[in-house]
């Protein structure tokens, strides 16, 4: 069945692969319209995130974010199809960073890192970002497809852009192995998704509520003595998006556990509070919180 369902799927996203696009986006608008208005993919989850971060806004202002999320989430999808067929030219005029002098600069400081990414912008084209290494091999942190055709499909895709895709429960072996040996490494984490409960490391502040964090990125980089850079992503205009580098001066392992992990998500709240419909809300970030912010503590949720 695994096999039947890639082998009906797979000439369909090859096809919308390489269209151009111009048309690409008509299928993307057609696909906002099947998912926001007929099936409402998980619209009570966005409705009730967008009301938990922005409470100040009106339930108007909301819906307009709603919507252009919604939007944004149809074209991520067809943007991440595009990257079966994408050329290196085409993909780094679309996604540039604003500041890749800073990646060199840590490069040269001779130490692995490790990258804390959000669901934010394109955060499945920052994968180009492994196109500008000097001395490093990029490594993309993830969780194993369970169709092994469609993750063959996804790793085949990474490897096109030379990052090498390590499964979570694989991710620490391959780090000490990489240190033991001296090869350098950058590591992608994504560091804004809940944890399973029971794996909680730390509770955070996230928009004034208090909610599980991930603290891997962290926690490894002070283990195995890598330095830390935040992405902080942006989108231009449709089709085209950008990324910023920040820089985490000093040594982790001098600084309290967490504070960077602190810090990560202040900038993503920053960010968030910029373009607010560009972030993966339909993820239920929130489930386990342990408050709701102030503005809404008592009112019907």
């Amino acid at each position: 069945m695994k096999f039947l369902a890639f082998a009906i799927a797979y000439p369909i996203l090859l096809f919308l692969s390489v269209l151009p696009f111009r048309l690409l986006y008509i299928f993307s608008d057609m696909a906002y319209v099947l998912v926001y208005y007929v099936i409402g993919y998980r619209k009570s989850t966005v409705r009730l995130n967008l009301k938990l971060t922005l409470p100040n806004l009106t339930e108007g202002e909301r819906k307009k974010i709603e919507k252009k999320f919604y939007r944004h989430f149809c074209d991520t999808f067809a943007e991440m199809v595009k990257l079966i067929s994408i050329s290196d030219r085409e993909i780094k005029k679309r996604f540039v960073f604003e500041n890749i002098e800073l990646l060199h600069e840590y490069e040269r400081k001779g130490k692995s890192i490790a990258v804390m990414i959000a669901h934010y912008g394109s955060y499945e084209w920052l994968l180009v970002m492994n196109r500008y290494f000097v001395n490093h091999k990029g490594y993309g942190i993830y969780k194993k497809i369970n169709n092994r055709y469609f993750d063959d499909l996804v790793r085949k895709i990474r490897g096109k852009f030379d990052a090498t895709l390590i499964d979570t429960k694989e991710s620490v072996g391959v780090m000490k192995e990489n240190k033991k040996k001296g090869i350098l490494g950058c590591y992608g984490f994504i560091s804004d998704q809940s944890p399973k409960i029971h794996r909680v490391p730390y509770w955070g502040k996230f928009f004034g509520m208090e909610v599980p964090v991930h603290g891997g990125a962290e926690l490894l980089a002070k283990k195995l003595d890598m330095n830390v850079l935040y992405v902080k992503g942006g989108k231009i205009k449709r089709g085209h998006y950008k990324a910023t580098f920040i820089g985490f001066e000093g040594n982790p392992q001098e600084v309290p556990n967490f504070e960077i992990t602190d810090r990560f998500l202040r900038i993503l709240e920053d960010t968030i509070r910029e373009a607010p419909e560009y972030y993966l809300w339909t993820h239920k970030r929130f489930k386990h919180r342990r408050n709701d912010p102030p503005a809404i503590t008592g009112t019907s949720l």
